[in-house]
């Protein structure tokens, strides 16, 4: 068995990160079996070397070797490059073709972005998995192959799972052994040395002089969280080593290639929200419970002057014409003047109610309602301000506007502006 300081040498791994070694180790020790390799890290960590690793250790080192990027292949045609099709299986299938499984049978295939890949595919995969068994597209005969499949994915299985976009047991028979490559971020005694490597590779590449980092830049050069990982240092060597005259690369310099260098933020947060779009569900269950209490006032509203006027519904229906095109229709006109007189009503009947409390007028078996909207004004009241205001800000102080984007009348938000006094 190979050292994993063979290993990194024999294919132009650098690094002596402790993580990244222990993926290496894995990968040796893993490569003389058959079992299936799930390799996990995120873009740009290097995980297509591992797949290489474990087939040139493995007893298939003589057969071939397929890498299959899933995410690049065309949902209505993956099927038709992995397991192959027949003459007129679909339109433009012109002659037989063998698919990757049937191409590298005796070998292995590396299946990147595996996650991307469709659930159709995911349940022919898993027969594969399972007995080594396909069908082409368009025929009804049973292949048989034999193929180690190595697979990497840059995606959370467990999220996607949740979200059934990908199979759970897919997920276990190409996981039976997962081996993670760390960020690079968390290699920061790598970082140089990459760079140092890239560099050097470029100057000969381009035949020029190979650039060099002062330590101030070497310190800055550690510190950026390089979200693109070993791509993205390979990518900021290559600009730098073809752009600058100075061989010799300042903080200053090295700053300018690097997208939000003076953030150390570990992720960027987008504040962009659409004109009607509420801050979060929670906004939106509130508003919810603010429409169901709004109208449950209403119907006590209703339902109490019913009880005092006994079965006088045209009087009270006269009566309560606006508060019934309220609950039961949209109001045409609104007499604001009208609205302010009973505002003033309301707030006349509550400060007497304050100075001189009096038994409420409903029978005991209402009484709890009464006390369960005293509650809830008390646990929303901030709430409905706040959504007030950011409707009206959304809509620029349009009350019609606003009223619309809250589901609740013109007149009721222009009550509540004059109850806020905003």
């Amino acid at each position: 068995m190979e050292s994993v300081q063979a290993i990194k040498q024999r294919f132009g791994i650098i690094g002596n990160d402790i993580k990244l070694n222990r993926a290496i180790e894995k990968a040796i020790q893993v490569a003389p079996t058959d079992i299936s390799v799930l390799i996990t890290g995120e873009s740009g960590v290097g995980k297509e070397a591992l797949p290489k690793i474990i087939h040139s250790l493995s007893h298939r080192k003589h057969g071939k070797f397929i890498a299959v990027n899933c995410g690049a292949i065309p949902e209505g045609t993956i099927d038709s490059e992995l397991f192959g099709h027949e003459k007129g299986a679909f339109t433009g299938a012109t002659q037989t073709r063998s698919g990757y499984f049937e191409e590298a049978d005796g070998g292995t295939i590396f299946l990147d972005e595996v996650g991307e890949l469709p659930l159709t595919t995911q349940v022919r995969l898993l027969r594969v998995l399972e007995n080594g068994e396909f069908l082409k597209v368009g025929s009804s005969k049973v292949q048989k192959t034999d193929v180690r499949i190595v697979a990497a994915t840059n995606i959370n299985m467990f999220e996607a799972i949740e979200k059934e976009k990908f199979r759970e047991d897919l997920y276990y028979r190409l996981s039976t052994v997962e081996i993670h490559l760390p960020p690079l971020r968390e290699r920061k005694d790598d970082i140089h040395l990459l760079f140092r490597k890239f560099a050097s590779d470029f100057a000969q590449k381009y035949k020029m002089p190979t650039i060099r980092l002062e330590d101030d830049a070497i310190k800055l050069l550690n510190k950026y969280r390089w979200s693109g990982n070993v791509r993205q240092l390979r990518n900021i060597a290559e600009q730098i080593s073809v752009l600058e005259q100075n061989r010799s690369i300042t903080y200053e310099t090295l700053r300018s290639y690097l997208p939000d260098a003076g953030s150390n933020l570990p992720a960027v947060i987008k504040n962009q929200k659409s004109e009607s779009d509420f801050s979060s569900e929670r906004e939106i269950l509130y508003k919810i419970l603010f429409d169901m209490k709004g109208d449950l006032n209403d119907l006590k509203k209703l339902t109490l002057e019913l009880m005092k006027d006994g079965n006088n519904g045209e009087k009270v229906q006269q009566e309560n014409k606006t508060l019934i095109n309220k609950i039961y229709g949209n109001e045409s006109e609104i007499d604001y003047e009208q609205a302010d007189e009973e505002d003033a009503m309301e707030i006349l009947q509550i400060e007497h109610q304050k100075s001189n409390p009096q038994p409420p007028v409903v029978e005991d078996k209402y009484h709890f309602a009464e006390e369960i909207e005293e509650e809830e004004t008390l646990s929303l009241h901030d709430k409905e301000l706040e959504l007030i205001k950011k409707a009206l800000e959304r809509n620029k102080g349009k009350r019609k506007a606003a009223a619309t984007e809250l589901g609740i009348s013109e007149r009721t938000l222009y009550r509540k502006i004059k109850q806020y006094d905003l």
